[in-house]
């Protein structure tokens, strides 16, 4: 299966929640009336794309059809598509020119965060990058032997401590293991959850203060692992993050999984973070760099042996 097949097939469920609603909507009529902007408003509300950033979407529509003078319904779902295209479009692309780079991983425990540094890994090596991984996540019971399972099912090496030591100290050890090595690229696993979020989150400022005094010079990405099956709840987390450690952008896990892939149309336009990668299944290779073209193209083209 190709990429955009994979991709396609990953937002299959996301498809029909979305897609097919919306194509209700324009099929039910040619004409645009104010009715069909309110009824698509309710869609991709529904759809986890937010009350806020779903009005102001249809504002854009409004404004666009009015401009363009679209009269067709036809026309108007080509523009919706544009503006979310337009939305989603934007630094995509990991910043890791830097030898090494840095990229930190952060998430709330059960949103798969471990398994999605193993599949960056995976990817990055793939891509003819040396990896170091560093078993940050020190908190979690087992934790450590997961990511120790992947790096040997990936092929790269792993800098640990033992279970309840200083996360900062791993991540200190895996910078200067990443130096010394001259390795390309430095992955950081990071604690995802304390006794309460306000140790959590100073955890995280500590260990990003490390990082931005041992990395100078060094490009850094700090990435949110989401579950996107937590819809708008995912979106308080990325704001509660983004406080602590000033994040570079998402990845999206388990989009596979939803009907309300909206989430992230949310969290670009109300957060401003850039969808670095998504997760659509299970496999090693099922992490796919996000691509906003592509990524609008499979929501809204469907295969003919959908039941849309």
């Amino acid at each position: 299966m190709g990429f955009f097949e994979k991709l396609k097939s990953g937002l299959k469920k996301t498809r029909k929640g979305i897609t097919k609603q919306l194509n209700n909507v324009f099929d039910s009529s040619d004409k645009i009336t104010d009715s069909m902007y309110e009824e698509l408003e309710e869609v991709l509300i529904m759809s986890d794309v937010g009350m806020q950033t779903s009005i102001e979407i249809i504002d854009m529509l409004r404004e666009n059809i009015k401009k363009k003078k679209i009269k067709t319904t036809s026309e108007a779902k080509q523009e919706l598509i544009e503006i979310i295209k337009e939305i989603l479009s934007g630094d995509e692309q990991l910043n890791i020119n830097s030898k090494p780079s840095i990229i930190l991983v952060l998430g709330v425990n059960g949103v798969g965060k471990t398994t999605t540094i193993g599949k960056l890994a995976n990817l990055l090596k793939e891509e003819g990058n040396s990896v170091i991984v560093g078993a940050a996540d020190t908190f979690r019971a087992a934790a450590i032997e997961q990511l120790e399972i992947w790096t040997n099912r990936v092929g790269c090496s792993i800098v640990k401590h033992r279970e309840g030591a200083d996360p900062a100290a791993v991540v200190f050890d895996t910078i200067a293991a990443a130096k010394k090595r001259n390795a390309d690229i430095a992955i950081c696993d990071t604690a995802g959850r304390l006794h309460n979020k306000k140790n959590l989150m100073a955890e995280l400022k500590k260990i990003s203060d490390v990082v931005k005094r041992e990395a100078v010079g060094c490009d850094l990405e700090i990435l949110l692992v989401i579950d996107a099956t937590t819809g708008q709840n995912g979106v308080v987390q990325a704001k509660e993050f983004e406080k602590s450690a000033g994040l570079t952008g998402i990845i999206l896990t388990k989009l596979d999984g939803t009907a309300k892939g909206g989430i992230v149309i949310s969290i670009k336009k109300h957060l401003g973070l850039p969808i670095k990668f998504i997760g659509v299944g299970e496999q090693i290779d099922d992490l796919q760099p996000f691509d906003a073209g592509l990524f609008t193209k499979a929501l809204f083209e469907s295969s003919n042996s959908e039941e849309e």
